[in-house]
């Protein structure tokens, strides 16, 4: 028995020579030091061994077992060091980009937006999204049977049906009219939602921005300038105006904006327009016979898609990030 623990012993000893990394340095531990390896098997052995013989035996397989048991556990703590002093990724390879957040597209627009009516002397004024039908329609000069009051058009509040999601963000003029003397020089962007179906073009949650000018002796003359200013602003100077009559209950006359840029043969309508009306202005506690006003209103999603070249409204709030990244 003592020739087989000496075989064993050599076989330990070629084992530990060859193992180069923790991976190696496990199979020799399976191999050996389990509890049924081979050293174990010897141990279980010493039943069987003469009573004169037990002593030599017994101390030749404990130095056997302590040996390989002491270079398992060297060559671990020494291989564990090794691995963790290694870089644990390619110095060479090239640098990660960061990946930064930026404004969503609309935000962005917004701002221009905000940026350039303020440069023009224009305050920024906003007003709550849940509104009653008086700010919302009746002090808007909407008729009783204005088709906008049904439910086609606007989100009423269940509990309340006094109480709707505001279809615009006029109601704000009105709030600033009963709060504020003239002159009224505001833009007020903001959130607004009408029952829509939603498509390519249509939302039923969409931004506006609203703007408002009431003073002594104000125009149509100034309005067109206005416009006509802040368009080239926002879309360069080269631009060809066309103001076209239209309709709104809460203006009189009312226009509506459209721009053509260079090397385009189609008309953009980008706003709304018109002098306010005197019931809107007596609505406001404004005495129309000594002031006059007018205003205006954009659709911001709309602009965005001008200006980005997204041709599906839905894309702006998909959460895609292909998209939103290229802004």
């Amino acid at each position: 028995m003592i020739n087989e623990i000496k075989e064993l012993k050599s076989k330990v000893e070629a084992s530990l020579l060859g193992i180069k990394n923790l991976g190696e340095l496990e199979d020799f531990k399976m191999a050996f030091l389990i509890k049924k390896g081979p050293i174990q098997a010897l141990m279980n052995r010493m039943k069987d061994v003469p009573k004169e013989e037990k002593k030599d035996v017994g101390r030749e397989i404990n130095i056997m077992k302590k040996f390989a048991e002491s270079e398992y556990k060297r060559l671990k703590e020494e291989l564990e060091n090794k691995e963790s002093s290694e870089p644990t990724i390619d110095l060479s390879l090239p640098g990660r980009t960061a990946n930064k957040g930026t404004r969503h597209p609309v935000n962005q627009i917004i701002d221009e937006m905000i940026d350039i009516f303020s440069s023009m002397g224009f305050s920024v004024a906003e007003g709550p999204e849940i509104e009653d039908g008086y700010h919302n329609f009746d002090a808007l000069n909407f008729p009783p049977d204005h088709p906008a009051r049904d439910m086609q058009d606007t989100f009423f509040i269940k509990d309340d049906r006094e109480l709707v999601l505001r279809t615009h963000t006029s109601p704000v003029q009105i709030r600033m009219m009963e709060n504020k003397k003239p002159p009224i020089r505001c833009i007020m962007p903001g959130r607004v939602y009408r029952n829509e179906a939603i498509d390519s073009t249509h939302l039923a949650e969409f931004h506006q921005i609203e703007g408002l000018y009431i003073d002594k002796d104000v125009n149509f003359a100034e309005l067109k300038a206005t416009m006509m200013t802040f368009a080239k602003k926002l879309y360069g100077d080269d631009l060809e105006f066309r103001f076209r009559p239209s309709f709104f209950p809460f203006t009189e006359p009312s226009a509506e904006l459209d721009i053509k840029k260079p090397n385009s043969d189609s008309w953009m309508e980008v706003a709304g327009c018109g002098m306010v009306h005197p019931n809107v202005l007596k609505a406001g506690g404004i005495d129309p016979e000594e002031y006059t006003g007018f205003a205006f209103g954009f659709g911001i999603e709309r602009i965005t898609m001008l200006r980005t070249g997204i041709d599906d409204i839905r894309h702006l709030y998909e959460n895609d990030v292909r998209i939103l990244q290229q802004f």
